[in-house]
């Protein structure tokens, strides 16, 4: 029996992650949720999609597990935080492995497009928590402002996407983590990667550079021309947008006396809020000019 070493719980629901001792391979446990996760990641493996080579599954403890293949010891994630610890600002190397594997998605993302018909948006936005969590932002307005973003974007083929891709998922050669799988426009996996590390309130150990998401996105769009005939981050501020629901959502804190939870919720409203009101004016949202939590906390009554 291979022995294992425990890394970390998952997120957002049950399971673990274990790593063998020799570092090659990763093992997780987990429910029904997991199960399907490891019917779609064969799938998109079957596709050409960057992502860990499943060796083995099936059930144990009542359970399922997964066991795949390392694709490395860091994420770019991680290796940003050292970047910024040694030189005080993300190398252009992280940048660029960022854009490299996300052009990799894209190619073959472009290759296996989904029926146009199939529903996206509430399952990327986590839509119904959001308004059932803030029933004031619920209004003819938002739902006017979904519209027009939806509308814009049907101009894309729709893929097979990440939904919850970011540097933390992405590592030199490829992505993990493929939970909240489900149907997406063409880049809203990967435009957004850069420009929604504000959302995290400053508090990550690092900042991404105008002229680096610049570089970043350029390169991205240097594909999608490839690809499709478009540049695509014409549509960065509509999948922006969506952002904003999602990083709103799960947020409502419910216990009282959990005054830190409470303020991070206002300020995941307030960047909504902000947000908002940018796509109105422009169908753009610069999220550079997003406070920090740090800021929002020292300002807030």
């Amino acid at each position: 029996m291979r022995d294992w070493e425990f890394v970390k719980a998952r997120t957002a629901t049950q399971g673990a992650v274990w790593k063998s001792a020799d570092g090659l391979l990763y093992k997780r446990t987990g429910g029904v949720d997991l199960r399907e996760e490891i019917n779609f990641q064969r799938l998109v493996d079957s596709l050409g999609y960057p992502v860990p080579e499943i060796v083995d599954s099936g059930s144990e403890n009542g359970g399922y597990y997964v066991v795949e293949r390392s694709l490395g010891n860091t994420s770019l994630h991680e290796e940003a935080l050292t970047d910024a610890r040694q030189d005080g600002q993300v190398s252009h190397r992280v940048i660029a492995a960022a854009a490299t594997v996300s052009s990799k998605l894209l190619q073959a993302q472009v290759c296996h497009p989904v029926p146009a018909a199939s529903p996206w948006f509430e399952k990327a936005a986590f839509a119904k928590n959001v308004f059932e969590e803030n029933p004031e932002f619920d209004t003819l307005r938002v739902h006017n402002t979904i519209r027009r973003a939806l509308d814009r974007l049907a101009q894309l083929p729709l893929v097979r996407g990440h939904l919850d891709y970011g540097l933390p998922n992405v590592l030199g050669t490829g992505i993990i983590d493929w939970q909240h799988h489900g149907p997406i426009p063409l880049g809203y996996d990967v435009y957004p990667a850069l420009d929604i590390v504000p959302f995290k309130g400053g508090g990550k150990g690092y900042t991404i550079s105008h002229e680096q998401r610049s570089a970043y996105t350029a390169a991205l769009d240097e594909t999608t021309a490839s690809l499709i005939g478009q540049r695509v981050s014409e549509h960065l501020g509509d999948f922006l947008l969506v952002k904003c629901f999602f990083f709103l959502a799960l947020m409502r804190p419910t216990d009282p006396a959990r005054h830190d939870k409470h303020i991070k919720w206002q300020y995941r409203r307030a960047l909504f809020t902000m947000g908002l009101d940018q796509y109105e004016s422009s169908n753009t949202i610069d999220t550079g000019a997003f406070p920090t939590l740090e800021r929002f906390t020292a300002e807030y009554r």
